[in-house]
Parts: C-alpha cells; structure tokens; sequence
C-alpha cells in the first residue's frame, strides 16, 4: 500500500468518523495529535476541517507522518506533491499541480491537461497559512511561512516569509543554524 492509498483509507476512515492521524491536530500539547472526533477535538467540530481531498492519483502524493495537513485540497493532476516533516497547514489550503493550455479552446481547452512537470514540494517545518494556493512547479524552502490567503507561483526560498496576491517576499526569518530557533528566547 502506498503513502497515497493510506492517506485515501484515512479520508475515508475520518469521513466514517474513525479519523485518521495524519490529518488532524488536537493542539492538546506539543507534538500531539488525535483524529477528528477525538481526544483534543471539540464535539462540535465537523471532521470535515480535517479530512484532506485529493484530486487524482493518490500515489502521487508524499505527506511525511508529522505533517499536519488540515482539509487541503490536493490536485495531482499534472504532477506529485511532497509534504515534508512537521509541515503544516491552516484550513482551507489548495495545493494545484493541474493546469489547462489557455491557448486552445472549448474541448480541447478542458481535457487538454499534462500528466507531469508540475511538482509541487514543501520542505520541513513549513507553515501553509489559511486560505493560501500553492500551484506548481514550485518548491516551499524549509521552514518557510506562506501568509494568509497568499497565491505562491514559483519556489519560497527556505526562512522566507511570503504574502500577497501573487506572494512576494515580505521578509527573511532569522536561525542561527537549520533546525535551531531564532534568537534565545525562541
């Protein structure tokens, strides 16, 4: 089974109120999770907030076991995505790797789309705002922030912050070395 017929089972698990690990974040305590419906969730909460959807080949999506990634949107259409380690994600995120020729039309603009070259990857440690669209070919930098409702056309240098309509730099996070907190207070 692959990661992507987990993640699939998983939807389908969590969509059946049984949950699924991987898509859910019970903010109980650092590290800790628990599948929509349970410990860390609030009866009240639908599982849809937490029950990711994906447009294509699931095989062709990569989501690391610490990754949060909500209700996202996932189209594979055009390529495979990666999600890396304790990446996470705000609701409501479009992850795109699917796209039309704009310069055909009617039929030919609808059912014309490529099957590869759109890749999208998330490093490590990145933070996917709400409401934020990711399309492909792009990578996200480790430890990255992509600011609410941002629209990312092309690669976010790692300890970037974007933003904006389409994103654009908003300003650099300072580390001392890859992996360690900014500053000694962090």
């Amino acid at each position: 089974m692959t990661l992507g017929d987990e993640l699939l089972a998983g939807v389908r698990r969590a969509a059946a109120g049984i949950g699924a690990g991987l898509t859910a974040w019970s903010g109980a305590g650092e590290g800790d999770r628990a599948p929509a419906g349970q410990a860390g969730h609030l009866a009240t909460e639908d599982p849809a907030l937490f029950t990711p959807r994906v447009y294509g080949d699931p095989a062709k999506l990569h989501v690391a076991e610490t990754a949060v990634v909500n209700d996202a949107l996932f189209n594979l259409s055009s390529g495979e995505i990666t999600v890396g380690e304790w990446a996470f994600f705000g609701h409501g995120v479009s992850v795109l790797t699917g796209t039309h020729d704009w310069r055909t039309f009617g039929k030919a603009r609808q059912t014309a789309v490529p099957k590869s070259g759109r890749d999208v990857v998330i490093e490590e440690g990145v933070w996917v705002s709400s409401g934020a669209t990711l399309v492909g070919p792009c990578r996200i930098g480790a430890n990255a922030v992509v600011a609410v409702g941002a629209v990312v056309l092309g690669d976010v240098a790692p300890y970037t912050i974007v933003g904006g309509v389409p994103a654009k730099v908003l300003r650099t996070i300072e580390h001392d070395e890859p992996g360690a907190p900014a500053g000694e207070d962090a």
